[in-house]
C-alpha cells in the first residue's frame, strides 16, 4: 500500500498558492486546526499537504501491534478479564513533555522516518479475531492522528462481533468525533481519556495543548453513548495538588456522572521531564481520597501495588465484586449484577 496517495479525510484548502506551488489547506482532524502551506506537515508530521491535496501518511501502518488485557488500557468496566487487540501508528498531535511512548509518538515532529506494519484494515480485524480478542483499541500513540484507519478498521471491526475503544487525549475537533458517532450506531463503544490535568497552564506548558476543548469533547462523547472511563498521571508538583485535584473530580461528577472510573496513575521519569521524582504513594491514595470525596463512586490507582488499589467495590452494598492483581483479575460480574446484594454495576459486561 502506498500511504502517501491516501487522501486525508477532515480538511478544506485556504488561500491559492504562488506560482508552482499547490494551495495551503486546514487540517480539521483535531482541535490544532492546522493551516499547513504546500509541501508542509500538521503538528503531528504524519499529514501532509502535496500540491493542495492533504494526505495521510500513517493509514495502514500501525507501528505497534499487541494482545492485551484490557485492563491494561486502563478499562475496568469494560469486558474485565478479556484480552484487547490493541495497535497505533507514529505520530501526536501533542507534545507532551512526560510522554511514555515517545519513540513511537514524537519521532515523525523531530524528522525521524515514518516506519509501520503494512496491514489493512481487513487484516488487522482478521488478526484480532485470531487472537481471541473481543476487542481493538485504538491506542499507544493518539489515535486522532490515524483516524481514517480507526474509521475503517473500527467499521469492519463492528460488523464482525468485536467492540473498538480509543485511548485517546480527547483533543479531536468536533466534526472528527462526530464522525465516530454514537455508540449504538457508530464504530466506537468505549473510550479512556486521558484527563492528564486540570488547569490551561499545564496544558500549554507541558502538552502543547489546550484543556478547554478536551472537557467540551469529554461531555459530548457521553451524550454519544460511550462508555467513558478516565486516567490522570500525577506528577509531583505539576498537577498533584488536593485544590485541582478536587476540581478535577467535582468535574467528573458533574458532567459525567460520579459512575464514572477515575484512574490514577503513578509517573514515572520519562522523556523531557527527568527533574521529577516518582509519585509517592501517599499522594496517590490523597487523591484517591479526594475523588471519593467529591462523589466519585470508582477510583483506581494504577502503576503501583497497594491493597484494594484495583479492586472494584459494588458502589450500592460496598462489596468486593473483582479483586485486581496487576492486569489479573478474579471474580465475576453475571449480567454485572452484584452477587451480595443484586445491585446492578455501571459498565459493559458482555
Amino acid at each position: 500500500m502506498d500511504t502517501l496517495t491516501r487522501e486525508a479525510r477532515f480538511w478544506k484548502p485556504l488561500a491559492p498558492g504562488k506560482a508552482g506551488q499547490g494551495a495551503s489547506v486546514q487540517c480539521r482532524l483535531c482541535n490544532h486546526f492546522c493551516s499547513i502551506p504546500d509541501g508542509g506537515r500538521g503538528i503531528c508530521a504524519v499529514r501532509q499537504n502535496q500540491a493542495g491535496t492533504l494526505y495521510t501518511l500513517v493509514y495502514g501502518l500501525p507501528a505497534a501491534i499487541s494482545v492485551d488485557p484490557v485492563e491494561k488500557k486502563p478499562l475496568y468496566h469494560f469486558l474485565p478479564g478479556t484480552r484487547i487487540f490493541s495497535f497505533g501508528t507514529m505520530g501526536c498531535n501533542l507534545s507532551c513533555s512526560f510522554c511514555q511512548n515517545a519513540q513511537l509518538s514524537q519521532s515523525p515532529r523531530l524528522g525521524q522516518p515514518i516506519r509501520g506494519h503494512n496491514l489493512t484494515p481487513e487484516a488487522l480485524v482478521s488478526a484480532a479475531l485470531d487472537s481471541g480478542s473481543k476487542s481493538i483499541a485504538y491506542t499507544y500513540s493518539e489515535p486522532t492522528v490515524f483516524l481514517e484507519l480507526v474509521e475503517d478498521t473500527a467499521l469492519l471491526a463492528r460488523a464482525r462481533g468485536l467492540k473498538n475503544v480509543l485511548v485517546t487525549n480527547g483533543f479531536m475537533s468536533p466534526e472528527s468525533l462526530d464522525a465516530l458517532g454514537p455508540a449504538d450506531t457508530g464504530p466506537i463503544q468505549a473510550a479512556n481519556v486521558d484527563l492528564k490535568a486540570f488547569t490551561e497552564a499545564f496544558y500549554k506548558d507541558q502538552c502543547g495543548a489546550r484543556l478547554a476543548p478536551v472537557l467540551k469533547n469529554l461531555k459530548h462523547m457521553r451524550e454519544l453513548g460511550w462508555w467513558l472511563e478516565l486516567t490522570t498521571l500525577l506528577i509531583p508538583g505539576l498537577n498533584d495538588g488536593p485544590d485541582e485535584l478536587a476540581e478535577l473530580a467535582a468535574f467528573i461528577v458533574r458532567e459525567l456522572g460520579p459512575d464514572t472510573p477515575w484512574h490514577l496513575s503513578r509517573f514515572h521519569p520519562e522523556y523531557r521531564l527527568l527533574d521529577r521524582p516518582v509519585t509517592p504513594t501517599e499522594t496517590l491514595t490523597m487523591a484517591r481520597d479526594v475523588g471519593h470525596a467529591a462523589g466519585l463512586r470508582y477510583v483506581y490507582i494504577g502503576n503501583a501495588s497497594g491493597p484494594g488499589f484495583g479492586d472494584t467495590r459494588c458502589g450500592s452494598c460496598g462489596e468486593v465484586v473483582l479483586e485486581r492483581d496487576g492486569f489479573a483479575v478474579r471474580g465475576s460480574l453475571p449480567e454485572g449484577r452484584c452477587g451480595s446484594c443484586g445491585a446492578i454495576l455501571p459498565g459493559v459486561w458482555a
